[in-house]
């Protein structure tokens, strides 16, 4: 089977990229001997990419209970559920020993605490997102630390500002901030007389290109393993490093215009390139059934539904074949169920399920 058997939209996902690109991470945090790479699993959803990121069932990160569930059956034990926990999920946590809840909420610790299942938690601290979690100084995560009790397990962060960064020195004094955020909340707990046996960070940019990680003890980060054209603009990775495509037919054409069967559905309405400081490439770049960019820059400047209108394009015909890559590779591939693994070429060497849902 080649690329050209498959019924599109669709997701393309080159092997060869996709080691490339976890070689890349596991080189950068073997810069910090003694600090465990856990990859985040929330983009792939994916056994076979759990198989190459973690070997050897090691540490993994979830957004989704979904998720958690389906590693575990796998094999992965060691995971942390990285979003906040409610009650209401606490049974679900319980049947699967080994995977750890995140929270900030005092009452959700106390009843983590209260449940009979073995269940561990880590406070969740926030760095300078201000999305979820208290500040390091906060008196609330003595609180949340006394109410888990030996059921603590650690602190998490998680630096998602840093893709506000421009430069990598930029990037790399928001890893600072956030080590240095991260250590004072495990240092203020220690001080209480608490363990924190895990000290959590991570982003894909913090992790590239943190100075020092002194005091923690792991670092989490997931959409390096298939890069956007996002990530490639604030230089994480080379954008010929993208390793997931969406493959796309052409249903139309006028001069200089191309419809295709990838609209918001398949391509989603992610804007992310639309930033300041960054060139915006509409809803993704058109690239050759080969992955190459061919055509010179081809932007889908506008996505319907079921239908992407792709401008500066080539005199193709319909039924033509090209492939899409993506602003935010996260929201694209939730839309799909699998990949379609090539190794550079055209030949399907693969389908790999995704997991989705919640």
């Amino acid at each position: 089977m080649t690329l050209d058997d498959l019924t599109t939209p669709c997701l393309v996902l080159d092997l060869g990229l996709l080691r490339k690109n976890l070689a890349m991470m596991e080189a950068a945090v073997a810069r910090h001997p003694g600090v465990v790479l856990r990859p985040h699993l929330k983009t792939a959803k994916s056994i076979e990419v759990a198989a190459l990121a973690a070997p050897g069932h090691g540490p993994i990160t979830v957004s989704t209970l979904a998720e958690a569930e389906a590693f575990w059956g796998a094999g992965y034990r060691d995971q942390i559920y990285a979003v906040g926990i409610t009650p209401q999920k606490l049974d679900r946590l319980a049947a699967l020993p080994g995977v750890k809840a995140i929270t900030d909420d005092l009452a959700t610790a106390q009843a983590i605490a209260a449940h009979p299942g073995a269940i561990q938690a880590l406070v969740e601290v926030d760095v300078g997102e201000h999305r979820g979690g208290l500040r390091p100084d906060d008196e609330g995560l003595l609180a949340i630390a006394a109410a888990l009790g030996p059921k603590l397990a650690g602190v998490i962060t998680h630096a998602g500002h840093s893709y506000a960064g421009r430069t990598n020195a930029e990037m790399a004094d928001i890893a600072e901030t956030e080590r240095a955020g991260i250590t004072r909340a495990a240092e203020r707990l220690r001080a209480a007389g608490h363990s924190v046996g895990i000290v959590s960070m991570g982003s894909s940019p913090t992790a590239l290109y943190a100075r020092s990680l002194e005091g923690v003890t792991e670092v989490r980060a997931g959409v390096y393993m298939f890069g956007d054209l996002f990530q490639a603009q604030i230089g994480t990775h080379a954008e010929a490093d993208i390793a997931m495509t969406v493959l796309t037919s052409v249903i139309g054409r006028r001069a200089g215009t191309l419809l295709l069967d990838a609209g918001a559905m398949a391509l989603s309405k992610d804007r992310s390139t639309a930033a300041p400081g960054i060139r915006d490439d509409g809803f993704g770049l058109v690239l050759d059934l080969d992955g190459q960019p061919s055509f010179g820059r081809v932007v889908v400047e506008r996505a319907y539904q079921e239908h992407g209108v792709a401008t500066g394009a080539p005199d193709l015909p319909v039924g033509a074949r090209v492939r899409v890559q993506p602003n935010h590779t996260c929201m694209t591939a939730g839309a799909h169920e699998r990949y379609f693994v090539v190794d550079g070429g055209r030949e399907v060497i693969g389908t790999w399920a995704r997991v989705n849902g919640w």
